[in-house]
């Protein structure tokens, strides 16, 4: 009886303990749901074997809320500023790229130049060993003085003495070769110096043709062999125009050198040169982009001004050098024009402008003159046609023509490297000729042929090369 009287004592104590310790909770669930739970602690078991309880559940139902909320600001699923970043990468890689390009390209134009600089400093070296060299060698002898004249025998004149400074340049002239060696021929060192001077001073040397001389105007005797001042540097030069103004005005002196390259479709620029050392070398000082394109290679320039025919016209302009602007326009009447009637090279030569002692000058063809080749000189400053000539030679079976001394002359060939001027017409008399005057094609491309007044001489441009040639004219005959 005690015995169960004290379990029952036992088990009140326990159960009221029990009771202090219990506890109410309440909360949501992973649902939302609100959920109350009544807690008691085991009065045996210290802990549970597994890990668990509504606490846990609301910490992992705030590990979810946080979870949603870093996704949401770290744009995974909104496109927020991870997805910026993400389309702002590529952008990044391009302009990196690009800045990778750009290295390169210094890279390689700091290699080119110390290229350049490498070679410069071989060639200062080698100037100054040269230099060196020079300061080293000894002095030559100097000349003794000339000692006083002597008689010459037989005459009343005096002669140098066989030592004097004279008989020395004389017996040291160079030849033709440069050899001056050859020149101390046997009879200098063995005859007698009488004898050399009564010989030189009884032959006589015969005095030049009076009918011929490069300053008159009569007609053209002979052309020089082609001298080449430029190679063009691209495509663009393989036909062109070049030029000097015979009546420069200012802001332009009488040196300056004018250029067109003809090849393309909208030929504009106009590249000017102080000298004709500074075109052979390349470097222009002027570039003007003209306001018309230009057609073909008859273009010059005269007085301060262009004047060069307008592309797929038979418009005629003349542009200001100086206010470089146009200053006047005009329809050639009648002319053909874009390939209707050029030279036989093709190229549209309808029109070619040219100028010479007499004036600006204009070369072309029409449906009326059945393709012959007409001449037309113009006013400078309004560019109307002042007089015309029709000639009976076809403009499409010549290569190319030009004028000097108002007379038309004809070249049979743009291709031969020998080939002739074939045909000459006198604007003085209108009367025409044939001629067979030898002219070269260097470089077996000709495409402009001119005459230059400010030079007295040809201007042309062959395959790329501008080139030039000395002219020959006999005495204008007097009327």
């Amino acid at each position: 009886m005690f015995l169960l009287l004290s379990m029952c004592m036992c088990g009140l104590l326990l159960r009221g303990d029990a009771q202090d310790r219990a506890a109410l909770w309440r909360g949501n669930d992973r649902s939302g749901r609100c959920q109350y739970t009544f807690t008691v602690p085991s009065p045996v078991e210290a802990s549970c074997p597994q890990t668990g309880g509504p606490e846990v559940e609301g910490l992992k139902a705030r590990l979810s809320l946080l979870e949603v909320l870093v996704s949401q600001l770290s744009g995974g699923d909104t496109g927020g500023p991870l997805g910026a970043g993400t389309r702002v990468q590529p952008e990044l890689q391009e302009a990196l790229n690009r800045a990778m390009g750009e290295r390169n390209l210094l890279q390689g134009e700091k290699e080119r130049l110390e290229g350049e600089l490498e070679v410069l400093q071989r060639r200062m070296e080698e100037m100054r060993r040269e230099t060196e060299r020079l300061r080293n060698r000894p002095c030559p002898p100097q000349t003794p003085a000339v000692p006083p004249s002597q008689p010459l025998q037989n005459s009343g004149l005096t002669r140098p003495a066989v030592g004097s400074s004279l008989m020395s340049q004389l017996m040291t002239r160079p030849n033709s070769q440069g050899d001056s060696s050859s020149l101390r021929d046997s009879m200098w060192q063995y005859r007698s110096p009488s004898f050399q001077e009564l010989k030189a001073e009884v032959t006589e040397v015969p005095a030049p043709d009076g009918s011929e001389d490069n300053t008159g105007c009569g007609e053209l005797v002979s052309i020089g062999e082609p001298v080449t001042h430029r190679k063009a540097d691209n495509i663009e030069g393989k036909y062109g125009v070049w030029m000097q103004d015979p009546e420069a005005v200012s802001p332009y002196g009488p040196n300056m050198v004018w250029r067109i390259d003809t090849i393309g479709s909208d030929v504009r620029k106009l590249f000017g040169y102080e000298d004709m050392e500074q075109l052979s070398k390349g470097f222009p000082s002027k570039v003007l982009l003209l306001p018309e394109p230009v057609e073909s290679t008859g273009a010059t320039v005269y007085r301060g001004s262009l004047y060069y025919q307008r592309r797929r016209s038979r418009t005629l302009i003349r542009y200001d050098l100086a206010s470089e602007s146009v200053a006047a326009r005009r329809d050639l009447s009648h002319a053909g024009f874009h390939g209707q009637f050029p030279y036989s090279w093709g190229g549209y030569t309808d029109i070619d402008l040219s100028v010479d002692e007499r004036g600006l000058w204009a070369v072309y063809s029409t449906n009326k003159a059945k393709g012959a080749i007409v001449i037309s000189q113009l006013d400078p400053h309004s560019l109307e046609v002042k007089k015309s000539w029709e000639t009976n030679i076809r403009k499409n079976s010549v290569a190319n023509s030009f004028i000097v001394c108002g007379k038309l002359y004809t070249v049979a060939s743009y291709t031969a490297p020998d080939t002739i001027i074939n045909y000459m017409y006198d604007t003085e008399t209108s009367q025409g000729k044939p001629v067979a005057i030898p002219f070269r094609n260097k470089y077996r491309y000709n495409s402009m042929i001119d005459y230059n007044l400010a030079q007295r001489k040809l201007f042309a441009w062959d395959n790329y090369y501008m080139v030039s040639y000395d002219l020959r004219l006999g005495r204008q005959q007097a009327n």
